[in-house]
């Protein structure tokens, strides 16, 4: 198998399970895997680190890939041109999963809407698990898995790609640029995202964004359920004025102002939760009761805390300018806003105008500072910028310009790639230096 993530080390585990002589190759040192191959101590496996070559793969019956390695590596194409099948770990868990699958994918807010429709489910008592590209591999967990339990699963682009079956419930909150540092272009993108209705059958339900041109055009032979922030749907749910209705209830579902999430964009993410577990079967009452306890998940316009008047907001999970814009107009504050991290190759035209209409300064970060400067010096707005060496320095940075009433808003708009192993990581430092703050307050 190619690559050792969370996925690639669950796969490892569930093969050796069933006593497959396993290789796994991963470009990456046995020191910076380091706790992945800890947690397979005691595993019969033959690992080649630090480099990739097809040679260790081209004897193997099957050959499964992570979905942080493009198709088009060579270690990948020698295998597949000598007719090795190629697969994957969602592959295979679509394959034998005893249970029907809801599957949730979109540009942004899967891991909110997937978290939503879990914990609706939970309180209308119908048994599920959760997890897929929200960080919880599912391949080990199909013993906790009867034909009555609903998989909610987050899936990426990446794991898309490769899928020959759709899920019983297949959700597409948005389709907009994003991953095209990895996708040769949008028209490939918008294809792995298809895959998540494309080969359903008229037993099975799409639920599309009816507001979005793109997810809301998919093909599918299954019934169609809509969701919008717009306009009334056929059959679904909407945003009317300021409450949140379903197609056919006289009574609405409840009141956006009641939603614990900021923004318009998570009233949509609500929206589309709701026409998911409706089409599962959740009664209206309990789904409303489930929103209104529903807690923020970390990294996504989380709140770390209030330092001398001054609120520290941790959206690290904003890897591309669409999501950095999402989250500055969710908050009504003056905002000293944090960006930067490796470059996805997106465009930035509207979110460098949105920042300077918005944003009280800028501090940038990373090997993206540069582009986004520009971004910023092409709308012909003076704002102030300072740039730190390293992600340590942008707090420091960040309070300088900050006064009383103001947020500081970390939503790089870029990955973390460049400095951190994950956005988690990145968004953890953000909020070990605001504690650290609030220590010092204390003190």
């Amino acid at each position: 198998m190619v690559g050792l993530g969370r996925e690639g080390t669950d796969l490892v585990r569930f093969l050796a399970s069933y006593g497959a002589q396993i290789v796994v190759s991963d470009r990456s040192s046995a020191e910076a895997l380091g706790e992945a191959l800890q947690s397979l101590s005691g595993v019969d496996v033959r690992y080649s680190l630090g480099h990739q070559t097809s040679a260790d793969l081209i004897d193997c019956q099957e050959v499964f890939v992570s979905p942080g390695v493009p198709p088009e590596s060579p270690v990948v194409a020698e295998p597949a041109a000598r007719g090795i099948p190629i697969s994957s770990a969602t592959s295979l868990f679509f394959e034998l999963c005893p249970g029907p699958i809801v599957g949730i994918t979109g540009s942004s807010g899967k891991t909110t809407t997937t978290s939503l429709v879990g914990a609706i489910l939970r309180g209308s008592g119908i048994r599920s698990v959760v997890g897929g590209n929200i960080g919880v591999p599912m391949l080990n967990r199909l013993s906790e898995i009867a034909s009555n339990t609903w998989c909610v699963l987050e899936l990426s682009s990446f794991q898309l790609s490769d899928l020959e079956s759709s899920p019983r419930v297949g959700a597409v909150l948005n389709i907009t640029p994003n991953h095209l540092d990895r996708h040769p272009d949008m028209k490939d993108y918008i294809r792995a995202k298809a895959n998540i209705v494309a080969f359903q059958g008229p037993d099975d339900t799409a639920v599309l964004n009816a507001d979005d041109p793109i997810a809301s055009g998919l093909p599918h032979a299954g019934r169609t359920v809509e969701f919008s922030l717009r306009r009334a749907v056929a059959e679904g749910a909407w945003l009317d004025r300021d409450a949140l209705r379903f197609s056919g209830a006289r009574d609405p579902l409840m009141q956006a102002a009641d939603i614990p999430l900021r923004g318009l964009h998570n009233v949509a993410n609500v929206l589309a939760a709701a026409a998911i577990s409706r089409t599962v079967g959740c009664e209206p009452s309990t789904m409303s009761d489930a929103i209104r306890a529903f807690q923020p998940v970390p990294h996504r316009l989380e709140t770390v805390a209030r330092v001398y008047d001054v609120d520290y907001v941790n959206d690290s999970i904003a890897t591309s300018p669409e999501r950095s814009a999402a989250a500055l107009l969710a908050i009504d504050s003056p905002v000293v806003l944090i960006v930067g991290g490796r470059d996805k190759h997106l465009p930035m035209e509207e979110w460098a105008r949105l920042i300077v209409d918005r944003a009280r300064a800028v501090v940038l970060v990373g090997e993206a500072a540069p582009l986004i400067r520009d971004a910023i010096a092409a709308t012909g707005v003076d704002i102030p910028i300072a740039s730190a060496v390293s992600f340590a320095e942008t707090i420091p940075l960040a309070r300088s310009f900050a006064q009383p009433g103001d947020t500081i808003l970390l939503s790089p708009g870029c990955t973390s790639f460049d400095e951190f192993r994950d956005y988690e990581a990145r968004g953890e430092a953000f909020r070990l230096a605001v504690t650290a703050l609030t220590d010092n307050e204390e003190a």
